[in-house]
């Protein structure tokens, strides 16, 4: 009898059999020993390859018991058209008449961009697909750009996966492209399929670009997903042109797009978060509604103009689900989270009547929809229980009417305003450098009309040129250049060369550092005084940590202390020099001290006191008496009972500024900020 070569790669049935340590080698690797298979079991092995060639014979020899040689029947191949009954993809049958299956592996892979993130995409692909495919074996593996290429490589090359899909994004494109290239070398049978913003406005470039890879799902996955994975076992269509939403390699290696699927019914996802532990320390997205009624020609999600929402009693039961888990914080992804007024309303009134004083939750909102009931409601909150994401881009009316964005910047001003004026609620506000129309001078003029908003985080962003948006589209019109990498960001515009980036971005640097740290608050509220304009001081900075080569080292919090006291000594040095302004220097720069003093000690209790804050002010004795008087009435700190005078004394610290006893309590911060809480001590 003439034996056929054999085309598969081992696999294991040890887990399928009733049988001792029960392997073979598909591919003759080494022939089956004593021990793998009972005496009676010899192997007939059918399996469905994507292909509609005529079924071949292939003929196997096996040791078996006393490692003399075995002739077995045939190994039939059966044709891809022939669809087992059962939810398989490979079917051993035995000689005595019984028949295991093994299952496809698919293998949902993410890249993020931290460890605490989660890919909220490939946990609804999932679940989805196993409320319609309860037995398929759908795996999930998260990573992130920061491992070793050669840990992901390995962990995906020890699943071995049947199927292997990768969710494609800005932050992680690079990687997974590096990733494509070498899977095929070590899992050759892997099918590779791609999904994301960042391959579904590009997909046959992409299929050009990584020859390796079988398809990409376009658009909204989870029931594109669900149709690939009844297609691999066997169960869907026929064939891939069958499925909607996808860009794929023919078997003439020919590309073919089927058409765009029709937006899905966004109550139809399952909850994904029901084993919570599996969360533990990451940041939880969840999302209540898809697509944006706005057409930010910046955004791809102005491409989805088909808004839709989750059902609130859905949403009500999984809020419920985290604030009882006692989640830390939950990110929504909801694109404009307050477009629908009752929506909006329904969720922030459930959480505030559940609240348990432990849930934070993250919305993206347009302040200028906010209405006075919305406000009122958001003002009643207790601090920390949300936070605010408000996207303002520019100040500018030319660069926002021709990027297509809607704003009333007065009412922009006028909401955030009243939200600030509580102190309730974290407030992060957006600018974007690189808009068209908007120059160097025109982006300092947004800067500071935003900066005198007083958000808790002020992010300025340079823009990034999406594949698939309108920005792309008319890049020539705005002499747009942008970085062929991702995440393809703005290089100089028409009305920005490259230079004036380079200023932007120190000026970003400082930013981050000096406001965003939440490290040097009521020091930068001080100094802005000695500068023309808020944009102007950070302007400065930047320039003074370029002339010092202070940029690219990493600095201690300390150390930007000193830093800071250098600059602005180096400030105060350039004014005049007359008997009236070295008395106002004099007492600006006490003022300044003191600042620095305060909001260095409301971060921590910082042991090793920097040298040029000097000695502290407060006497021994008058420290001595106050934590022994302190640790007998608790007065101000209630909750410290059974710690002694010394103990307190470690525990907080006390400060003289301003000519007053200021107590800093390290074991009560602000929600917003973190700082500890602080007490004016009477006389």
């Amino acid at each position: 009898m003439i034996a056929f070569p054999l085309l598969f790669t081992p696999v294991s049935i040890t887990p399928l059999i009733d049988t001792e340590d029960a392997c073979f080698g598909l591919n003759a690797s080494r022939p089956i020993a004593k021990g793998d298979l009972k005496w009676r079991d010899a192997l007939l092995v059918a399996h469905r390859v994507n292909s509609n060639s005529f079924p071949f014979l292939c003929y196997i020899q096996c040791y078996i018991h006393n490692f003399t040689y075995l002739d077995i029947s045939h190994i039939f191949i059966q044709n891809r058209k022939v669809r087992p009954k059962k939810e398989n993809v490979y079917k051993y049958t035995l000689l005595t008449g019984k028949e295991v299956y093994k299952k496809m592996k698919i293998l949902l892979a993410a890249v993020n961009a931290k460890y605490i993130h989660s890919n909220l995409a490939v946990y609804c692909l999932r679940a989805y697909a196993k409320e319609q495919h309860p037995a398929s074996n759908i795996t999930i593996s998260e990573y992130t750009i920061n491992q070793p290429f050669d840990e992901i490589l390995m962990d995906i090359y020890k699943q071995a996966p049947d199927v292997l899909c990768l969710s494609c994004y800005l932050w992680n494109v690079t990687e997974v492209g590096q990733l494509i290239q070498e899977i095929p070398k070590i899992l050759p049978d892997t099918k590779i399929w791609l999904g994301g913003p960042e391959v579904s406005y590009n997909a046959r470039e992409v299929l050009e670009k990584y020859p390796m890879t079988e398809g990409i799902m376009r658009g909204e996955g989870e029931e594109t997903f669900a149709e690939l994975v009844a297609y691999y076992e066997g169960r869907g269509a026929a064939e891939l042109i069958n499925i909607h939403g996808i860009t794929f390699r023919e078997e003439e290696k020919q590309i073919a797009a089927t058409p765009s699927r029709q937006i899905m019914d966004l109550s139809k996802v399952p909850f994904v978060y029901g084993d919570i532990e599996n969360f533990k320390n990451r940041i939880i997205y969840y999302e209540t509604s898809r697509g944006c009624p706005f057409s930010c020609s910046y955004c791809l999600s102005s491409i989805d103009k088909c808004l839709r929402f989750r059902n609130l009693e859905l949403v009500k039961k999984e809020l419920q689900f985290f604030i009882d888990h006692e989640v830390p914080q939950v990110k929504f992804v909801d694109r404009t989270f307050n477009c629908k007024h009752d929506h909006a309303m329904a969720i922030w009134n459930y959480i505030k009547e559940h609240d348990k004083g432990i849930t934070n939750f993250h919305f993206e909102v347009a302040a200028d929809l906010l209405n006075e009931e919305e406000i009122e409601l958001i003002r009643s909150l207790r601090p920390g229980l949300i936070q605010l994401e408000i996207g303002i881009q520019s100040t500018n009316k030319q660069t926002i009417k021709e990027i297509n964005r809607s704003m009333n910047l007065e009412k922009v001003r006028d909401k955030v305003a009243r939200i600030h004026e509580k102190g309730n609620v974290h407030q992060h506000l957006d600018l974007i450098a690189g808009l068209p129309y908007e120059n160097y001078d025109s982006f300092a003029h947004s800067f500071n009309e935003v900066y005198a908003m007083e958000p808790d985080q002020f992010q300025l962003g340079f823009l990034k040129v999406l594949h698939g948006s309108v920005m792309h589209e008319k890049m020539k019109e705005y002499e747009l250049l942008c970085q062929n990498r991702p995440p393809y960001e703005v290089l100089s515009t028409k009305w920005l060369p490259y230079s004036d980036v380079i200023r932007l971005k120190k000026v970003e640097e400082m930013v981050e550092v000096y406001y965003n740290s939440f490290q040097f608050s009521h020091t930068m509220r001080l100094l802005v005084e000695l500068f023309p304009s808020a944009f102007s001081m950070y302007e400065k900075m930047g320039n003074y940590y370029e002339k010092k080569g202070l940029f690219g080292l990493n600095h201690s919090r300390l150390t930007r202390y000193e830093i800071l006291w250098d600059f602005v000594e180096s400030e105060l040095a350039e004014f005049t020099c007359s008997e009236k302004m070295q008395k106002k220097e004099e007492d600006f720069k006490e003022k300044v001290l003191e600042s620095m003093t305060l909001d260095l000690y409301l971060r921590d209790n910082v042991k090793n006191r920097p040298a040029f804050l000097g000695e502290s002010k407060v006497e021994k004795d008058v420290a001595s008496e106050f934590y022994k008087k302190e640790a007998e009435e608790h007065k101000y700190l209630k909750d410290y009972e059974g710690y002694d005078s010394r103990q307190l004394r470690k525990m907080t610290h006390l400060e003289r500024l301003n000519g007053k006893l200021h107590l800093f309590d390290y074991r009560h911060r602000n929600k917003l900020n973190q700082d500890a809480a602080i007490y004016i001590i009477e006389d």
